[in-house]
């Protein structure tokens, strides 16, 4: 292998680190919040719009900069796809950087993305700081009333097959700027493994 490929392999290994990190954080998170509640989902919990995921991550995340409606200056302005266009990533509400210095918000509320679905979560596991690439740094994720942290189109009670994940994972190498899910899916489908 030579230097430049092992720097790469190295800097891959980092960005999946840090989105496991995120995403079990969030994962324990939602699972102390719907305990906290003696709730059955989430939805029963409490957590059914996006004031109320404002006041979940406020209470279970340690917030050190709130930016509201406002994407940056907690994203980045600009985020690109892999295949290098411009992507429609974008945070709408509760825009927040943690203490881990990962940014964290919300897109859409309840039900946007189907009826089991409760909103859809952008993720940069590194704030403002490059690539600022969907599928290095910056990830859609998609949370489901049951708990379950997952990508688009997939049934949160019946987990996917490795077939349908792979086409899932499709619209994260498109060149089609609206297509923002499925590197999430790849990572997942590949054992928190970044192969792309």
């Amino acid at each position: 292998m030579t230097v430049p490929t092992l720097m790469q392999n190295h800097q891959r290994k980092t960005y999946v680190t840090q989105l496991h990190k995120v995403y079990n954080e969030l994962s324990q998170a939602l699972m102390q919040y719907q305990t906290d509640k003696n709730a059955v989902n989430l939805t029963e919990a409490g957590l059914n719009s996006e004031a109320a995921f404002g006041v979940f991550l406020k209470k279970y995340f340690n917030v050190v900069q709130d930016c509201g409606q406002e994407m940056t200056p907690c994203f980045s302005n600009e985020y690109k796809k892999i295949s290098g266009v411009n992507v429609a990533f974008s945070c709408t509400a509760n825009c927040s950087v943690l203490a881990s210095g990962a940014a964290i918000g919300t897109y859409h509320e309840i039900e946007a993305y189907g009826k089991k679905s409760i909103i859809a979560i952008p993720v940069d596991i590194n704030g403002q700081k490059g690539p600022n690439i969907l599928g290095r740094d910056a990830f859609f994720m998609l949370l489901f009333k049951n708990g379950v942290i997952d990508d688009m189109n997939v049934d949160p009670d019946v987990p996917p097959s490795k077939e349908a994940r792979e086409k899932i994972a499709a619209g994260c190498f498109t060149d089609n700027s609206s297509e923002w899910h499925g590197c999430l899916s790849k990572i997942l489908n590949d054992n928190w493994e970044m192969t792309y």
